[in-house]
């Protein structure tokens, strides 16, 4: 299986050493490409979008992206190259090789093995969910389907087969490290490393568990439901705390991070909590005003514009906007209005037009008239 992966900077389409924003764009224009709700029944691009969220996770890491960057799928997968999450067959995490290197001479940084055999925080899992343009606005619920770690209801997470417990490690008596002294011309020397008998664990667990295998934690797929709060914008992400992977050791469980996609609204734009629109009126609507019927993220409202209104010009609409994400007020919808040339016109039309531009003068077209003033300058 390992061999089959495919490099994560690949996936995403950005080169070694890209920035978090690159990569946070890479990912969006992805997600968006071959997010399920976008390719209904499509099981390729289901697949592809699993491998871009795997490389995501990854890649908007720091920590694991270092890792992955130096170690490559065996840094960030436990079970990447076989053996229960080793490297090599040494059964250890590369987070803790700080912890090695730093206890030679004495040890002077420690605690590598507190951290090992301590709670450990469970890992975040990233996800992704498309919204429309108005449930961004006033907010809905959604369902996301994952599979996720769990602590395991039948051993309750110790990895043991019921009615057995683990045995504390007698090489190195729990610590999950054991401490090597070497004499040297400099004096004596210690270094730590994982315990091999336990593989850093600390214990020895004679009887697995049957439905953990002893890992102490098992799969599950699951589906939750989100809440979208009023005025998401594409591209947040919203937090659920202790719904991501399950911790070690008695750790809390990671998070779950889901990043909001909006799709594009097909007459209203957005920046901010503002919301911009175009309303085209006819001639005759600009030289006499009007009474007009303009949508909103709210439905139809109506405005009156004055007579002479010209093309371009932008009506605010006070608290027809989004609606604020920390729930103080709403933006405002601006409009902007077009005017509308009519075309086709038959014979008696031109000729009504032509009667009616005649009985007009230059005080009737301002900015006709100081154009050609300038021009004439």
């Amino acid at each position: 299986m390992a061999q089959e992966k495919r490099d994560y900077y690949e996936v995403l389409g950005v080169e070694r050493g890209a920035g978090e924003e690159e990569i946070k764009k890479a990912y969006k224009k992805l997600a968006r490409k071959y997010h399920p709700d976008m390719n209904p029944g499509d099981k390729e691009a289901e697949e592809k979008f699993k491998e871009i969220n795997e490389a995501n996770e990854v890649l908007s890491d720091p920590e694991k992206k270092a890792r992955y960057d130096q170690f490559g799928f065996a840094g960030v997968d436990p079970n990447y190259g076989g053996g229960g999450g080793a490297y090599g067959g040494t059964g250890f995490d590369f987070g803790d090789l700080g912890d090695i290197f730093g206890s030679f001479f004495g040890g002077g940084f420690g605690g590598g093995a507190a951290r090992r055999n301590g709670p450990l925080r469970g890992e975040s899992i990233r996800a992704s969910v498309t919204v429309s343009f108005t449930e961004a606005a006033f907010g809905c619920e959604k369902s996301i389907t994952l599979e996720r770690s769990e602590p395991c209801a039948t051993c309750g997470g110790n990895g043991c087969a019921p009615g057995t417990t683990p045995e504390v490690c007698p090489d190195c008596r729990g610590t999950g490290v054991v401490t090597r002294a070497q004499r040297t011309p400099f004096g004596v020397m210690q270094s730590q490393a994982p315990c091999s008998k336990c593989s850093g664990t600390g214990k020895i667990i004679h009887q697995p568990c049957p439905d953990c295998h002893g890992g102490g934690a098992v799969r599950h797929r699951r589906t939750i439901k989100v809440n979208i709060p009023a005025g998401i914008d594409d591209g947040q992400t919203i937090s659920l705390r202790g719904q991501g992977h399950a911790g070690r050791n008695g750790g809390q469980s990671g998070d779950l991070l889901i990043t909001v996609m909006v799709r594009p609204h097909e007459m209203f734009r957005r920046e901010g909590t503002s919301v911009f629109c175009e309303a085209p009126i006819t001639f005759a609507q600009a030289v006499l005003g009007a009474e007009l019927e303009i949508p909103t993220i709210d439905g139809k409202v109506k405005y009156a514009i004055p007579e002479g209104t010209q093309t371009g010009t932008v009506f605010r609409l006070k608290g027809k906007g989004i609606p604020s994400l920390n729930g103080r007020g709403r933006g405002d919808q601006y409009v902007t209005v077009t005017i509308e040339t009519p075309k086709g016109l038959n014979r008696e039309q031109k000729e009504a037009l032509r009667i009616f531009s005649e009985t007009l003068g230059e005080n009737n077209y301002e900015k006709q008239r100081n154009f050609f003033k300038k021009f004439r300058k």
